[in-house]
């Protein structure tokens, strides 16, 4: 009605939507989208140490230094720090004899420095006592043995080190084991003891050696069921020095099986038996004579014509 609009100046807009509640919706359907220069790496030789910054500041990152550092986990020592040295004979010399008697003399005037080792791991674990401890290690022995004739690693990981787990491991990867423990022939017993320091003096490690004379059972039989080594029914006598390891400096530290000792006046262990494909024998077969009689000039012409 023209008496409506009488005074009132209204523009109009043609290309103007009627409705502009989903201006904001009509916007977003395009937009500009900055595609990546795949050329770029080519060209920041060229580029200037601002025009660098700017880019980083860009693209969110920080800028790189001259040394990177890298959080390393030591939960465990690469080898036994002063190895406990075991007296020859021991196992088969009584105490009574001149022989034992000589042993436990040694092993007394050694004493001293396993004494300090154990005051220093008394300072972490207050009931920490060595005859307790010898019975605490047989546990954890029979435990990480039977764990690794099941091929129980998670339980594995948690009785030995990362040094004694590739060890105790690869040569049974294909390989079926039975072992059982039997019996102790003599108490287990604490022998030596020392503690070290790794990369500051705070970060303590403890090794304690353990004396077994056990019997034991163990036979390996390979992937097809053949026995390699040992006997389920013949027991051995078995000496043993293990070493254990624990973390002092970390309070969830555990004492795990860490490695053996084996020393040079015990006998060889037999090796295991191997059975391997037998390979067929290679027959060399004589050249066969050719029995055919050779024709003669005039069968050959008569041949030919």
């Amino acid at each position: 009605m023209p008496a409506l609009n009488a005074g009132i100046q209204v523009r109009e807009r043609h290309t103007k939507h009627w409705d502009p509640k989903f201006k904001k919706l009509r916007k977003l359907k395009v937009q500009k989208v900055k595609l990546p220069d795949f050329r770029e790496d080519d060209n920041i030789s060229e580029l200037t140490p601002d025009q660098i910054r700017s880019r980083m500041k860009e693209q969110g990152l920080l800028p790189p230094r001259s040394w990177m550092e890298r959080p390393i986990t030591i939960s465990a020592t690469g080898s036994v720090f002063e190895p406990y040295i075991p007296p020859e004979g021991d196992g088969k010399l009584s105490s009574l004899t001149l022989g034992g008697a000589k042993q436990s003399m040694e092993f007394l005037s050694k004493k001293s420095k396993s004494m300090l080792a154990v005051r220093k791991i008394r300072s972490f674990e207050d009931n920490f006592s060595p005859s307790t401890f010898a019975e605490e290690a047989q546990d954890i022995y029979i435990k990480a043995h039977k764990a690794l004739a099941e091929k129980d690693y998670d339980t594995l990981h948690q009785c030995v080190t990362e040094l004694c787990f590739p060890l105790m491991t690869d040569d049974l990867k294909m390989c079926t084991t039975r072992w059982q423990f039997l019996k102790s022939l003599e108490p287990p017993r604490v022998v030596h003891a020392r503690c070290t320091d790794v990369i500051n003096k705070e970060n303590i490690f403890s090794q304690v050696t353990v004396r077994f004379h056990t019997q034991q059972t163990l036979a390996v039989y390979d992937r097809f069921g053949r026995l390699l080594y040992g006997s389920e029914v013949v027991a051995k006598d078995v000496l043993e020095y293990v070493v254990f390891e624990k973390h002092l400096a970390n309070s969830y530290g555990l004492w795990r099986i860490h490695e053996k000792i084996i020393p040079d006046w015990m006998p060889v262990r037999e090796p295991g038996r191997k059975t391997y494909v037998q390979q067929k024998p290679v027959v060399e077969t004589e050249p066969v004579a050719d029995s055919a009689v050779p024709a003669t000039p005039t069968e050959q012409s008569a041949a030919v014509a």
